[in-house]
Formats: C-alpha cells, sequence, structure tokens
C-alpha cells in the first residue's frame, strides 16, 4: 500500500517528522511504501530536492528503506544487529567481536583487598585513587594545551550516548565512520540523530569524507583513532593532522574519540582534538583488555562538558559503582596483570596475521590492521559468502551489518579468529576460499 494523505510538511525535517509521527501512530506500518518523491513533491507544492533529502534523513535514521525501482518503505523493526556471541546456533561463531577469555585477567586476589570504606551519597562520581591513575593515562594522549576533566561511565557507548544526549537535539546530524562499529551505529539511530557517514580507508576516516559531514552541518563526530571496527583502520599522523586542520574551522563541534582497544593497540595514537577545540571527548573502556562485564570507560573531556556529563551521572542512582572503579584500578596498577595485558595484545596482533596469511595463500588478499577482528575483502557478495559458511559449520559477520552508505563493504566478512588453533584456522581460511567459489559459480 502507498500512503500519501497523511505526510505533511514544508520543509525535509517537517516532512521526517510527520513519517516519524504516522509510523509511531500506527498509521505507517512496516512495508508501506511512502509516496514516490515527484509525486510527494508536487503534492506538497516543495522541490524534489526536499523530498529526497526527507528520505535520506528516514533512510540513515533506519526508519526507512530503499529497494530501488521497488520505493522506500517503511522499515521492519527486526532486531539490529548486535555485536558478541549469537544466541541459539550450533555453528562455530566467528564473528563475535569477543575478547579471548582465557587471556582476560582474573580479578579473584583483586577482590579480596580492594573494598576499603563506603561510599554514600553525595561523594565524587569518580574514585579518587582511579582517577590519579587515569589523569596521567589520558594525559599522555591529550593536546597539552588543553584543559583536562575526568568522569567515568558504564562502558564506552554509554559514554557516547550521555555525551551526545546532552549536547543535541532530536535529527542533528552526527559523522560516523563508514563501515561503522555496531554500538554507535544503533546509538545515533536510537537517539533520534540523523547519521552522516564518514568513509573510512587504511589511515582511517577520509578528510573529503570529513570536510563533507561538516558542510552538511554535523553537530558532533565520533571517530575511532586506532582500531577501528570492523575494518582494523588506525588514524595515520598525516592524516590526523589533516583532519585537525578541518576541524579548526568547527570549534563548538563535538569531536568524540573512542579508543576502545587502548592497552591492547599495536598502533600509535594520533588524536583529531586540536587545541582548538572547546567541545570534545576521549573514550577509553577496559572492556577489551580486563574483560566487558567490567562496564567501566574513563572519559576525558573539556571542563564544560565534563560538567554536562557529570550532572547526568547522580551518585547513587546511576554512577559507576566505586567498588568496580576500586576493582579496575587494582588490576591495571598490579605489574603480572599488566604484563598479561602485553601478552594479550601479541597473540591478538600474531593470530590475526597468521589467519591473513593463510587467506592470501588460498587466494584471498587480506591486510592486518588493529584490534580483535579481521576485515576480509571479498571479489563476491558477502552474504553469499556467510550463507555458504553456515553450510560448513561456521558463522561468519557479514559486511552489509556495518553498512551506513558504503556499498563496497558489502563484499567484506568480519571474522574474529583469534581464539582458533592451527587445525581450526586453516579449516577455516580453506572453507572461506571454497565458499567464494561456489558463490562465484552461482553469479
Amino acid at each position: 500500500m502507498t500512503v500519501q494523505s497523511e505526510i505533511a510538511g514544508a520543509s525535509a525535517s517537517e516532512i521526517v517528522e510527520s513519517v516519524r509521527e504516522q509510523r509511531e501512530r500506527g498509521l505507517l506500518r512496516p512495508g508501506d511504501a511512502l509516496p514516490p518523491v515527484r509525486a510527494l513533491a508536487e503534492r506538497l507544492g516543495v522541490n524534489r530536492n526536499t523530498v529526497m533529502a526527507a528520505y535520506r534523513q528516514l533512510a540513515l535514521a533506519g526508519l526507512v528503506t530503499s529497494k530501488g525501482r521497488g520505493g522506500t518503505r517503511i522499515a521492519d523493526p527486526d532486531p539490529i544487529a548486535q555485536e558478541g556471541y549469537a544466541a541459539d546456533t550450533v555453528l562455530r561463531d566467528v564473528g563475535t567481536g569477543n575478547p579471548d577469555p582465557d587471556l582476560i585477567p582474573d580479578p579473584s586476589a583483586a577482590l579480596a583487598g580492594m573494598a576499603g570504606r563506603p561510599v554514600l551519597y553525595g561523594e565524587p562520581v569518580i574514585d579518587r585513587a582511579l582517577e590519579g591513575w587515569a589523569h596521567d593515562w589520558m594525559r599522555a594522549a591529550v593536546d597539552p594545551a588543553l584543559e583536562l576533566r575526568l568522569t567515568v561511565t558504564s562502558g564506552a557507548s554509554d559514554a557516547i550516548e550521555r555525551l551526545l544526549t546532552q549536547t543535541l537535539t532530536r535529527d542533528d546530524a552526527v559523522a560516523l565512520e563508514d563501515p561503522c562499529f555496531l554500538p554507535s551505529m544503533n546509538t545515533v539511530r536510537l537517539g533520534g540523530y540523523r547519521t552522516v557517514p564518514v568513509p573510512v580507508d587504511s589511515e582511517g576516516m577520509t578528510v573529503a569524507g570529513l570536510q563533507a559531514a561538516l558542510e552538511a552541518g554535523v553537530r558532533a563526530v565520533v571517530c575511532t583513532p586506532r582500531a577501528q571496527n570492523p575494518t582494523g583502520a588506525s588514524l595515520s599522523a598525516a592524516r590526523a593532522v589533516a583532519l585537525r586542520a578541518l576541524l579548526a574551522d568547527h570549534p563548538y563541534v563535538l569531536v568524540i574519540e573512542d579508543d576502545h582497544f587502548s592497552m591492547l593497540s599495536s598502533r600509535p595514537y594520533h588524536s583529531l582534538i586540536g587545541p582548538q577545540q572547546l567541545r570534545w571527548a576521549l573514550i577509553r573502556s577496559v572492556s577489551k583488555f580486563l574483560g566487558p562485564d567490567m562496564c567501566l570507560a574513563v572519559t576525558a573531556s573539556d571542563p564544560e562538558t565534563a560538567e554536562r556529563l557529570a550532572m547526568r551521572l547522580s551518585p547513587g542512582t546511576i554512577w559507576v559503582s566505586h567498588l568496580l572503579q576500586r576493582l579496575a584500578h587494582t588490576l591495571v596498577s598490579d605489574a603480572d596483570v599488566l604484563e598479561r595485558i602485553r601478552a594479550a595484545a601479541a597473540h591478538y596482533a600474531d593470530r590475526n596475521a597468521a589467519f591473513a596469511g593463510r587467506l592470501s595463500a588460498h587466494g584471498l588478499p587480506t591486510e592486518v590492521g588493529d584490534g580483535l577482528n579481521l576485515w576480509v575483502p571479498l571479489p563476491v557478495p558477502a552474504r553469499g559468502v556467510t550463507a555458504q559458511l553456515m553450510r560448513r559449520g561456521w558463522l561468519a559477520r557479514p559486511g552489509d551489518e556495518f553498512v551506513l552508505a558504503d556499498a563496497a563493504a558489502a563484499s567484506h566478512l568480519r571474522l574474529t579468529v583469534h581464539d582458533l588453533d592451527d587445525d581450526d584456522a586453516e579449516r577455516l581460511a580453506r572453507d572461506v576460499a571454497a565458499a567464494v567459489s561456489a558463490v562465484s559459480r552461482v553469479g
């Protein structure tokens, strides 16, 4: 069914709001076709570009899907892709994005002596011991001209959500890397913001992409300076300089850096945040090296952003437990734990490099980035390859789950292979090559 009569508006944002309202009221249902651009523009008396812009905003917000000649339809609210293990599968899951549980430090010894005195209502949000350690950790990554304040959140995604909420209003535009980290993509869409894709190459966010996003009026930029998920790309020094130069003309744009791999990264840290930036935040989670269940991230930011963020972490209600903060500090202050983290970093890098070599030997050249995963380019669509891999006992993650606008990413696999032994790794590499051949024959 094509719906025309209820959609109204004289601007793109008004048309978007009208469609959103009709959808929320149940007047537009999943699968309903929106009017063709030309027809709706004529009925509303607006330029076709206005309707096209509205449909593009709706698509980026995940509210509609474009079917080409099949038109634009209200999206089916299927569960959106999430990180982590797939539920209810007997297949070997190589798309999880998880760290190796055997490489996560055991907190048992630390738990015995870290409790200390009780913490009461009205006390500081961040534990003083953790703050002292984290200040040195974050200060080394931030331009020395910038004034820095610290706070803590329940992980990096929680920090990004709170930072965007305290800065933006609904339908504001946010620049995201494309392909994009799933939690960041979902946080922006569920918050009601508009995503503006910025392509990523081997050196990180592209200069032309960020320039286009800034010209489009983005109010915030979310970037992963190293170990970008899913591509594994890290900002080069030259790329970071060029991006900082662009952002210097936009000092009030909130720049959020998510350095999720931090202590495990093998690449140098190059920041987008220059001394002219007035709204900024650097987030470092402990989830990759101390374990996802730690649910703790440290955020360094400008004083005003820190104050707003702290106000959203009211003591005693939605603050991060000081017991958890003390545990994290106890672990990262332990020399044996730090040595285990260094060993884990070497393990991830070595296993990913070894598997990339196996794929290359099977005719699928793959470059090694940074992070827990490999981003594998394919000569065929990844969906067909994942279907073939399921027949061989593997559950892989296709690249189109991470796509905002970059169609080329759909011909990639994101594989998590660091916990495979040599025999399983060779079998998976062989099966990926066979799956590609099978899809090529069908194509």
